[in-house]
């Protein structure tokens, strides 16, 4: 099995039973959005330490923990999944805890570390004049540009500070971007 040496933050005790079924890893469980002062004593700890991922849900409550963690922690790495490797049940149940093991492996293995200054790489023009800000089909590109570089899905603003925090080349960009039009161009 993969030993993970830095500490995984996730949400609960659940997510933590899905960490380990993947891989051998510590974790820090935040027991919900409250990111508190004692918490970040804790994660500020292991990241110097250990260093510390970030491995919250792709929702709206794992975005506010994966920021407000990011902003009094820097240099935490980050790791993603979609929401549709997120997703189980019927009742259309989100989170880390419903990942398969192979998901979580792949996703801990594609880890970013977030640069507190981060180097120019793709403009705010080049998202709008691409469709991924202000544009009919923003949100979809977004998404799925998101899933190929591995960082994500947010808003247009928060994809902007992603690509540049997490160092995305233009190339990588254009790549990525190539591939989903080629994708739009086949679903006509």
């Amino acid at each position: 099995m993969v030993y993970i040496k830095e500490m995984i933050v996730v949400e609960g005790k659940s997510d933590t039973i899905a960490i380990n079924n993947a891989v051998q890893a510590d974790t820090i469980e935040t027991n919900g959005s409250d990111v508190n002062d004692r918490l970040i004593r804790v994660i500020k700890r292991a990241q110097h330490k250990r260093g510390v991922i970030i491995f919250t849900d792709p929702d709206i409550p794992g975005e506010k923990i994966r920021k407000a963690i990011s902003q009094q922690v820097p240099g935490c790495k980050h790791a993603f999944i979609t929401k549709q490797q997120g997703f189980k049940g019927r009742h259309q149940s989100l989170g880390i805890e419903h990942a398969t093991p192979d998901i979580i492996r792949q996703s801990l293995e594609n880890v970013y570390t977030e640069s507190t200054h981060p180097e120019p790489s793709v403009s705010y023009n080049t998202l709008i004049e691409n469709g991924l800000i202000g544009g009919r089909k923003s949100k979809i590109r977004r998404e799925r540009i998101g899933e190929i570089l591995n960082i994500g899905y947010t808003n247009g603003k928060q994809f902007y500070k992603r690509l540049r925090a997490f160092h995305v080349t233009e190339i990588e960009f254009e790549s990525a971007l190539k591939q989903v039009l080629q994708e739009e161009d086949n679903e006509c």
